[in-house]
């Protein structure tokens, strides 16, 4: 009898184990699912940001053009902080698509 209790209790802690590992193999597999999804839409939103940064900087650049055939005064603030927009844009995305790839 104390080895028929013993026996139960074995199989019950290997059933428990058994149940564990199996639970982890589902999450393990989709967080791997989740992961390659998430670096497939990396590379086309990347794309998109270059683009919007592109058009950004080409609406500056026509503002400051702008701005310097007016003959204005605050031509060189306007440039320095539509080159430093442009630069910090193009940084920050080539940042954010490291941190998801890397």
């Amino acid at each position: 009898m104390k080895n028929f209790k013993r026996g139960i209790g074995v199989f019950s802690l290997i059933l428990l184990n058994l149940t564990s590992l199996m639970a982890q193999g589902n999450g393990v597999a989709a967080l791997e699912k989740a992961n390659s999804e998430i670096l497939s839409y990396i590379e086309p939103i990347t794309n998109l940001f270059y683009v919007i940064c592109a058009v950004i900087g080409f609406i500056g650049a026509v503002k400051v053009y702008g701005k310097w055939s007016a003959g204005s005064s605050d031509t060189t603030k306007t440039a320095a902080s539509w080159f430093g927009s442009c630069v910090f844009a193009i940084v920050a995305v080539t940042a954010i698509r490291a941190f998801f790839i890397g």
